[in-house]
């Protein structure tokens, strides 16, 4: 009599998704496998990408299975270091963590992850392939820069979101976190813009002006000012050329908010905003003429110490702080009405902040696209006016009237185009209905 064969249990496995992360294995393991190999180190191309085999196949098969993998790697890995000890070549403790990490990545590919296995691998082959770079970088890297950054990273990420969300208190007068955003604005844009002048020198003043100017250009403007004071005349025209350029990234995002929210603010807004911008162009580029056509010599040296003062910037935080409570009483004592008042204290506190909230009652309907618009332009004027009391900071004669003279016809500017939009908007507002009635 025949025995019944005896039937072991199976799992059917789709083919075509099995093969497909058994290639994403490989093809990750071969990765950094390649780099590996071309340092000349024991193991290669081969050895990594039987390791991303091993991961895929053992995340496939099952939580044990893949925690088996990583166990097998990592006996990979010591007998790995027995041989070059054995050998008199130190250990292999870079290249064992890569196998680690190769390993781990092979078992989310088997669990059916794509981007993230990808994403872990293409970081860790960039940070074998950059090794002398980023052992100099170190090895430049101040104590005070660590310190800072350390600092920053507890600002934004530890304190941040243990703060209340919303308005706190009786009246609902404060909100925490918005004003804790201050205080990190102001400490990320002076580490951002030390970052840039460690790394092309006084010609970064003109990038972390114009990248400053599209967060907050009152910080920045307050960051380039202590910068003048601590390295002198020297540095008055890359202060002067940031500055103006803070300007016209503030006058550029607020418009750009206009238009994303509610583009009919435009029809009263985008005129003197163009025309202020527009100056503020001309006027940086007349700047940079004159440098070329006096040659490079007076370039200043800076050498400074720390990236951001943490005193000054909770100083300044607890300032604006102060200008959003008096901004959100204003509101609530005249309403409506008090529309302008609180435009022109949100440029003080955040122009960004007072163009976006005038657009989005525009678009609400609370109040009419021209009013919105004008209000827009206002919070502009006073964020300028802003920024020029903090000019005077400077103790640079000639560079405070330079600035003080192309501020005030950037303003003249934009006040003539304020007006000119006032008297041709009926004439806009007809032709964009028009148009609307054609399509």
């Amino acid at each position: 009599m025949q025995e019944a064969a005896v039937v072991l249990p199976n799992s059917e496995w789709p083919y075509a998704q099995i093969l497909l992360r058994m290639a994403l294995g490989l093809s990750l393991g071969l990765l950094i496998g390649l780099e590996r190999e071309r340092r000349r180190k024991e193991a290669g191309l081969r050895t990594f990408g039987f390791i991303g085999l091993l991961g895929t196949m053992g995340g496939a098969m099952g939580t044990a299975y893949g925690l088996s993998a990583l166990v097998f790697t990592g006996l990979l890995a010591v007998v790995l270091n027995l041989s070059t000890l054995r050998a008199g070549q130190g250990t292999e403790l870079t290249t064992s963590a890569a196998m680690m990490v190769t390993a781990f990545a092979g078992v989310l590919c088997g669990q059916g992850h794509t981007l993230t296995p990808a994403a872990v691998m293409v970081i860790a082959t960039a940070l074998l392939a950059w090794k002398e770079r980023l052992a100099d970088f170190s090895m430049g890297v101040s104590e005070s820069e660590v310190r800072s950054a350390l600092l920053l990273a507890i600002l934004a990420i530890v304190i941040y979101p243990a703060l209340p969300e919303g308005a706190v208190g009786p009246w609902g007068l404060i909100e925490p976190r918005a004003a804790w955003v201050t205080v990190i604005l102001i400490a990320g844009i002076g580490f951002f813009n030390y970052v840039l002048w460690k790394l092309y020198g006084t010609r970064g003043t003109e990038l972390s002006g114009f990248f400053g100017g599209l967060v907050n250009s009152n910080i920045t403007i307050i960051e380039l000012s202590n910068r003048v004071r601590e390295t002198g005349p020297a540095f008055a025209g890359n202060a002067y050329r940031g500055v103006l350029l803070a300007t016209a990234a503030m006058l550029a995002r607020n418009g750009t908010l206009l238009a994303l929210i509610a583009p009919a603010t435009l029809l009263g807004a985008g005129l003197p905003l163009a025309l202020m911008l527009a100056a503020s162009a001309l006027l940086v580029s007349w700047s940079f003429h004159q440098r070329r056509r006096q040659g490079s010599a007076g370039t200043p040296t800076l050498h400074m110490a720390m990236p951001f003062s943490l005193p000054q910037a909770l100083r300044y935080g607890a300032i604006f702080l102060g200008l959003h409570v008096i901004g959100a009483l204003t509101q609530r004592q005249f309403g409506d009405a008090g529309f302008y008042v609180v435009s022109v204290l949100g440029g003080l506190l955040s122009s960004a902040s007072a163009v976006a909230a005038a657009a989005t009652l525009a678009e609400q309907g609370a109040i009419s696209p021209a009013t919105a618009g004008v209000g827009a332009v206002l919070a502009s004027f006073t964020s300028m006016a802003f920024s020029a009391t903090f000019v005077l900071r400077m103790r640079d004669q000639g560079l405070i009237r330079r600035l003080a003279l192309s501020l005030a016809a950037v303003s003249a500017i934009g006040v003539l185009g304020l007006a000119l939009g006032s008297a041709t908007q009926p004439w806009a507002r007809a032709l964009v209905t028009g148009l609307q009635q054609v399509r």
